[in-house]
């Protein structure tokens, strides 16, 4: 009897969702049309996203045009090393992806997450299984307050949740409620975060002789993640791997 009750209200969900679709299509995070599908995707969305599925430079993740496997290193990284060790990148911060990313990042758009921590999971296959903690980069608290969510703790938690791997959302914190990097150059950006971040003091053992990998919804000029690659390593993290959403690939859009 239990089986079949299951079954019976299983079947009537599903009811309600396919009537909640017709009455209410589905919008796309990618073009914002209203489609039939049951998901935030619509099937023709998939062709326009630029996957990168964490190739290209193993050290910033930036696109090259020859992979050379673990071994890609873009002429910036080869020339001078980043603060940490290896960065991995799911998608490209383009023309297509950028209205899915901005509603995540400032409206909490949570419909797409889903999508997204897989696509990261893939993209993070290779430095995974090494990490001990998912480390989110952090908002000052009077910014979380104000917007009320931490899309990049939500990244952080959604990759564990694939993967099993061990998210540790707090164990960040920011000092200073700097302005926003956007439309600042590298320099600035730098000069913004510096000092920006520390561990917190009852996440110091976790964080000591440990692998973190941090996770963030998009890298820039990686500014942000350096300056929290510095205060992991300050608090002893043997090695600081990155996990974004998207990589930003072109100098016109810097300015998100």
């Amino acid at each position: 009897m239990s089986s079949d009750m299951h079954w019976t209200t299983r079947s009537a969900r599903a009811g309600l969702r396919s009537l909640a679709n017709f009455v209410w299509p589905q919008r796309s995070i990618i073009s914002g049309d209203r489609h039939g599908g049951d998901g935030p995707l619509a099937p023709e969305d998939f062709a326009q996203i630029n996957f990168l599925n964490g190739a290209g430079c193993r050290s910033c993740a930036m696109p090259l045009e020859l992979d050379l496997g673990a071994d890609s290193l873009c002429g910036s990284c080869a020339s001078k090393a980043q603060k940490w060790n290896q960065a991995r990148a799911a998608i490209a911060y383009d023309d297509t992806s950028r209205q899915a990313i901005l509603e995540l990042k400032h409206a909490g758009r949570r419909d797409g997450l889903n999508a997204m921590s897989n696509w990261m999971a893939l993209a993070g296959r290779d430095i995974l299984p090494e990490t001990d903690w998912l480390v989110p980069v952090p908002l000052h608290y009077q910014r979380l307050a104000t917007r009320g969510f931490n899309q990049s703790a939500w990244l952080a938690q959604g990759v564990s949740r694939k993967t099993g791997t061990l998210a540790l959302v707090d164990a960040l914190s920011r000092k200073r409620n700097t302005p926003s990097q956007g439309g600042l150059t590298a320099r600035q950006r730098r000069r913004n975060v510096a000092g920006a971040f520390e561990v917190r003091k009852s996440r110091q053992p976790r964080i000591k002789g440990s692998t973190v990998t941090l996770v963030d919804d998009v890298l820039t000029t990686g500014a942000t993640l350096a300056a929290c690659t510095k205060a992991l390593k300050k608090a002893g993290a043997a090695r600081v791997n990155v996990l974004v959403l998207a990589r930003v690939v072109r100098e016109a859009d810097v300015t998100i």
